[in-house]
């Protein structure tokens, strides 16, 4: 996957982080030497094509199984990175699974996505989250580069949600056509957006985003951009879900909302 990091003047000796605090993290932190001291500093490093491997991917499932349909139960996904084995862990659960996402350096990296089953009017979608900045000025710093990381390494992380939970969507094929909805977060207005990347088919396929690409060099408009955000039934019904007081992931609302 891409990396990316940055880190405060502080010498690497005082913060170097355990082996647990570096499981999480799909952009990983180096150090550069310098003359007289050793300092973490901003570096990117992507690996070349995005190429998802099935054997790099560990699935938890935790509380939910391929016989429960997303649009009666919750079911979410929270997928991070370990730059010490360089696997994949994904958790399959009704919330967001904090456990992965522990310690200062998930919490400076913010590099996890989760993404969440939702029913709209009867409709299927899949709502994926991505933190760009925010929260730390160094994440401000690097906003565009993670912006980009995270738009070439979203075709890996969704054929990681579609190779893990194969078992659901080989007993609900029909969930393949659910378009996916990518928000991408970020204290910067230029990269504060949701993106349609369309059927889920498509989408992990990476065409969507291939055509993306070629439409933004060209500088025409994406038909990918005429479909709506779907919305909610203004008084709770059954043919949403989940219903308007519960979501799995709090801040799944906010760049929809423009905040």
């Amino acid at each position: 996957m891409g990396s990316l990091t940055a880190a405060p003047l502080i010498p690497l000796r005082k913060i170097k982080p355990s082996l647990s605090e570096q499981q999480n993290s799909l952009f990983s932190c180096r150090r550069r030497p310098k003359k007289k001291n050793h300092a973490i500093v901003p570096v990117a490093r992507l690996f070349g094509p995005a190429i998802f491997e099935a054997s790099k991917l560990k699935v938890l499932f935790l509380g939910v199984d391929e016989k429960k349909h997303p649009g009666n139960l919750p079911r979410t996904y929270t997928l991070t990175h370990s730059d010490i084995t360089s696997k994949l862990t994904l958790a399959i659960s009704q919330t967001i699974n904090n456990s992965q996402l522990q310690g200062w350096y998930n919490k400076l990296q913010r590099d996890e996505v989760v993404a969440e089953w939702k029913k709209f009017k009867g409709k299927m979608s899949l709502h994926v989250h991505c933190h760009i900045s925010g929260g730390h000025f160094l994440l401000d710093l690097c906003a565009r580069l993670r912006f980009f990381i995270f738009s070439k390494e979203l075709p890996v992380v969704l054929k990681a949600f579609v190779h893990g939970d194969e078992d659901l969507l080989n007993n609900y094929p029909e969930l393949q056509e659910a378009l996916v909805w990518v928000y991408f977060h970020s204290n910067v207005p230029e990269f504060n957006k949701v993106e349609c990347w369309g059927p889920l088919k498509d989408a992990s396929s990476g065409g969507v985003h291939n055509e993306m690409m070629t439409m933004k060099k060209k500088k025409k408009v994406s038909p990918i951009s005429n479909w709506d955000l779907p919305e909610r039934c203004v008084e709770d019904c059954s043919c949403c879900f989940p219903p308007m007081t519960m979501s799995s992931i709090p801040w799944s609302e906010e760049v929809a909302n423009g905040n």
